[in-house]
């Protein structure tokens, strides 16, 4: 049965997010007000996140490029953060850094305020939670494993910000994909389930499956980790390149434990290469709690449907005649920013576009378009993951501020 005319899920097409289709009617009337007297006023429009749900306050912001497909052919010029950049926020403060700047007749782009804030949100509330859980991981492999706990048409983008994020690889098949990666993953308990023995299902895998899939045995299905362990273990033999807990909240108890039985089980029977994966319901404080012990942890819910980055989008500056007003609501304040940083010690300024530089500081805005034109040639997704890496390895010994004059 289908209740609907022209599409079998409740998806907005490509085309209608393109058209500006997807937004709140009451920018198609500010639109058709604007118009109809007669006023196309030229703006400056910032947006921005004026804290984070966490106890340190940056983000990585991502889903900038997705922005600027968005607003192509578009009569606006628009600046932005890099994707994959840093940002601060100053919860005690109104104080905030944008992530992006939009210049233009307002009503030309008003109606694109929707898909501008959801790209951003959705893709940089991915890659800040993945950021984090890999930063509590070390050194330790982290492979995504949430995109069955979102919708099916975010996979992609949820793939994409959890390794931009830093994320070593991940499962999902389109997501993988299209970022040009292999995905990775094994068995799932619905395999042990259906051959109903834990030991026939390893073999079965083993004998079907081509070798450069890594023989990982799941083993939590029908009795406890120890157990199925060392079952793994005389099933493979030399040939087990690892075993993954997966055990279920329920049933958890103390899991460091549980993982330290299992390394000793395997240990004192010549399975000290077989390597360590956990899984199931982790976030980064339990990643960090077990980092020292395991080789690796697949994380799913917590970085696929993570606590929201607000992100909002005001103006700042309204042209008036040929001069530019600041004109900002009540709680925000006026005026087209630059954001500068210290980087030494990760200290961002905030000052009005045209006051002068900081001194020994470097410049977060970039021009990203210009009259519609897109003039930015994104890195690619490994470059922009290093350096993503690289800037939160640092914030692990620093502690960033958001200042201004």
């Amino acid at each position: 049965m289908r209740d609907l005319q022209d599409r079998l899920f409740w998806l907005a097409k490509e085309t209608e997010i393109k058209r500006g289709e997807t937004t709140d009617v009451y920018f198609l009337n500010t639109i058709r007000v604007l118009r109809e007297k007669g006023l196309e006023p030229e703006v400056v429009m910032e947006v921005y996140a004026r804290s984070v749900p966490y106890v340190h306050p940056w983000g990585v912001v991502t889903g900038i490029m997705e922005v600027a497909k968005l607003l192509e052919g578009l009569p606006v010029n628009v600046g932005a953060m890099e994707e994959g950049e840093i940002f601060l926020t100053a919860p005690g403060s109104v104080l905030y850094e944008p992530v992006l700047q939009i210049e233009g007749r307002y009503p030309t782009f008003a109606a694109y305020e929707n898909p501008i804030l959801g790209f951003l949100t959705s893709s940089t509330s991915v890659s800040t939670k993945a950021a984090r859980v890999k930063s509590a991981a070390g050194d330790k492999q982290v492979f995504s494993f949430g995109t069955r706990r979102s919708h099916p048409a975010l996979a992609p983008l949820i793939e994409r910000a959890a390794y931009l994020g830093g994320f070593d690889q991940v499962s999902n098949v389109l997501g993988a994909r299209l970022m040009g990666k292999k995905p990775v993953g094994t068995m799932p308990h619905a395999l042990i389930q259906c051959i109903g023995n834990p030991a026939a299902a390893w073999n079965a895998f083993d004998e079907v499956l081509p070798q450069e899939i890594p023989r990982v045995a799941l083993i939590d299905t029908f009795y406890d980790e120890k157990t199925e362990a060392i079952m793994a273990l005389e099933a493979l033999g030399n040939r087990l390149y690892g075993v993954r807990m997966d055990t279920p909240v329920s049933r958890r108890g103390d899991l460091r434990k549980i993982v330290e039985e299992v390394r000793w089980e395997l240990n004192i029977r010549g399975g000290k290469n077989v390597r360590l994966f956990v899984s199931g319901g982790l976030d980064e404080r339990e990643v960090g709690e077990l980092a020292s012990l395991v080789d690796g942890f697949g994380v799913g819910t917590c970085v696929s449907s993570p606590p929201p980055i607000d992100f909002s989008a005001k103006i700042v500056e309204v042209k008036v005649g040929s001069k530019s007003v600041y004109r900002a609501k009540r709680g925000d304040i006026g005026g087209r920013k630059a954001v500068y940083r210290k980087e030494v010690c990760f200290e961002d300024h905030v000052v009005l576009a045209e006051q002068p530089r900081p001194t020994d500081t470097t410049a977060l805005l970039h021009p990203l378009l210009r009259k519609g034109r897109i003039v930015r040639k994104s890195d690619s997704l490994d470059k922009i993951r290093a350096n993503v890496l690289k800037k939160v390895g640092r914030l692990r010994s620093l502690v960033p501020r958001l200042l201004s004059p």
